[in-house]
């Protein structure tokens, strides 16, 4: 069994890979649901969805979210109303939240929600929320950039502010509290290999190893994981990584990855461009595989899932 840490566009492109060198049914992605929020009534889980739709094939390819050849009616209607529109919700798209609140409320935990929508895309693999509890990214920001800070919902920081304010703080609300999902234990504990996608390590596995038990589980199979870098040549390829890297006190290169996953993973996958930084991340104690990392085609990313299966 493969098992993923997941979280956001980046780790959906490596699942996507993985599923194609790999047979699906012995894949499971454990997903972040930090970033869930809630909207109009709504129970929306963003990397839930990411993964789900595009494995599905079904992922607006413009976007990297929501669904493809989407309609925005409702969204249209909400406008003309006055009411929240700052975080778009296609019409298609809605129908998934409309589903998980209408089970959650029936008391069904997510995890068991999240299979039935697994199932309704007929996709083979195994789709795990990190936890059935709650938890909630907060970002404390500096709002005016004069000193004065705020804390908000990680929503409210990616999206309404376009992660485009200094980040001061981040920490996982309810995660003290929040036990792990599920099979999620089970995942790592017998897991042929763990990978850790090419997801924001603060805020997209971040949330992951704030469940109590992950982070110890993932040590504790350290020489059998997998990491790969989602900083190429110092930079994010998508959303704010570097940027919060910095603003945090990491470096953002590769070796700032490295620094922050050498107690995690025996091995980091970097891309050629940072092939003069291998000896650098190597002196961090992990053994370094440069190769192609930039996953724009399906192509690609299968190539890359070859490459970590191996390393």
């Amino acid at each position: 069994m493969i098992t993923v840490l997941a979280g956001g566009v980046g780790a959906a492109r490596l699942l996507r890979g993985i599923l194609a060198v790999h047979p699906a049914e012995d894949v499971t992605a454990v997903v972040n649901t930090a970033d869930d929020v809630e909207l109009h009534g709504l129970h929306v889980s963003p990397d839930l969805d990411t993964v789900t739709y595009t494995l599905a094939g079904a992922i607006n390819p413009e976007t990297g979210w929501g669904l493809v050849d989407e309609t925005w009616q409702a969204m249209d209607t909400l406008r003309r109303y006055g009411g929240i529109t700052w975080f778009n919700l296609g019409d298609r798209d809605l129908g998934t939240h409309l589903y998980r609140t209408q089970r959650l409320s029936e008391g069904a935990p997510l995890s068991e929600v999240t299979a039935e929508i697994v199932r309704g895309w007929e996709l083979g693999l195994t789709v795990l929320p990190v936890t059935d509890d709650r938890l909630r990214t907060m970002v404390t920001i500096d709002e005016q950039g004069d000193g004065d800070v705020v804390e908000i919902g990680f929503q409210e920081y990616f999206v309404q502010r376009r992660h485009d304010v200094e980040v001061r703080s981040v920490r996982f609300d309810g995660a003290d509290a929040a036990l792990p999902g599920p099979g999620v234990l089970d995942a790592l504990a017998g897991a042929e290999r763990v990978i850790i996608a090419p997801s924001n390590p603060i805020i997209s596995i971040g949330p992951l190893l704030a469940v109590p038990g992950l982070r110890e589980a993932v040590e504790a199979r350290r020489s059998d994981t997998v990491a790969v870098s989602p900083i190429i040549a110092g930079a994010a390829l998508k959303g704010p990584a570097d940027r919060l890297l910095r603003e945090l006190g990491h470096e953002s290169s590769v070796v700032g990855v490295a620094r922050l996953y050498r107690d995690l993973a025996a091995t980091l996958v970097i891309d050629d461009a940072d092939a003069d930084l291998a000896p650098a991340v190597e002196a961090e104690g992990l053994r370094c595989v440069v190769a192609p990392t930039i996953m724009s085609g399906p192509d690609e990313a299968a190539a890359l899932a070859r490459t970590v299966l191996a390393a």
